[in-house]
């Protein structure tokens, strides 16, 4: 693939500035000061601002007293940028969506502009430059690991806050907890001119995507692209290369695109796993991104599945 082309979330440029996280001090400074910004978000939602990310100033009333529980992201033009979780707040009305796979809703504070609103990432990450989806993606992943993990893993105590969000420290044991990221194979598995893919129960009507499937203990990513396909479609793959990642923040997970050749063509589905599987030629492919397909959507905007098959309709894949 193109070196210049990266997928959403990824290769923003973030200045992670990790040396700052235990400087009580310099965080101090770095919230004082006039170029800082602070990204609230609710319930996992960031706030955004028409097509961005709603960055607000830490004196702003809605965050300034909440400087102890801020994360640190990092610098991006040498200005602090943080996170803080809003979801204590209370909408006057609670939308029945929320959490659900698909979330339109949008929830305004009156504390804001009216233009500022919290809405779900999945909807509103291609609006975002590279580095607002990169503060976007990290901001969501840490807010949600540290609400998920908030007791002890080893002895079950409450755990506190530490290294400017990036850690979870135990006062009773001592043990450090640090962020989780699980890793996901995502696979555009090929048999000459046709692409395989899959539906998720669950999914909304009409959706299809490469299939996927989380890496075990013990198991190199090759291994699990074989594992993963011939259990959910009852295809052998050979041959295995790695082409792209993802940061996912939803809630954790690091998509690692791969390409597998399929050594055998027929499928059988294992329906605790997926709904169905069918292979796909270039050029009904090259028809659903066109939106010509009346049984197939296109992958989503912004999914690294967008992205792989995109390059390979493209003949892109190096």
């Amino acid at each position: 693939m193109r070196a210049a082309e990266t997928v959403t979330f990824g290769g923003g440029g973030l200045d992670r500035a990790a040396h700052l996280r235990s400087d009580p001090g310099a965080l101090a400074r770095s919230w004082s000061n006039a170029a800082a910004r602070v990204l609230p978000l609710w319930r996992d939602k960031p706030l955004f601002a028409g097509g961005a990310l709603g960055w607000i100033e830490p004196r702003h009333a809605l965050v300034r007293d909440r400087r102890n529980g801020a994360i640190f992201l990092g610098l991006a033009g040498g200005a602090a940028r943080f996170a803080i979780d809003m979801s204590d707040w209370q909408p006057e009305e609670m939308p029945d969506t929320l959490g659900a796979f698909v979330d339109i809703s949008e929830q305004h504070h009156p504390d804001l502009p009216d233009d500022h609103r919290f809405a779900e990432l999945r909807r509103g990450m291609t609006w975002l430059t590279p580095l607002e989806a990169e503060l976007a993606a990290t901001a969501r992943g840490l807010i949600a690991w540290q609400k998920s993990h908030r007791f002890c893993a080893r002895c079950g105590a409450d755990s506190a806050l530490a290294q400017a969000g990036w850690q979870r420290v135990c006062p009773a044991c001592g043990a450090h907890h640090f962020p989780r990221t699980d890793p996901v194979v995502i696979m555009l598995i090929l048999r000459g001119n046709s692409v395989l893919l899959g539906r998720s129960p669950g999914w909304p009507e009409r959706m299809y995507s490469l299939l996927a499937g989380f890496v075990e203990p013990g198991e190199t990513v090759e291994a699990a692209v074989r594992r993963e396909v011939w259990e959910e479609a009852g295809i052998k793959v050979g041959p295995v290369d790695y082409l792209a990642s993802q940061p996912w923040p939803f809630p954790a997970s690091l998509m690692i695109g791969c390409r597998g050749v399929a050594t055998s063509e027929t499928i059988t589905v294992d329906p605790v796993e997926i709904d169905d599987a069918l292979w796909v030629s270039r050029e009904r492919m090259l028809a659903i991104f066109a939106g010509e397909d009346d049984t197939i959507l296109p992958a989503r905007q912004g999914a690294i599945a967008r992205f792989i098959l995109s390059h390979w309709l493209a003949d892109r894949l190096s």
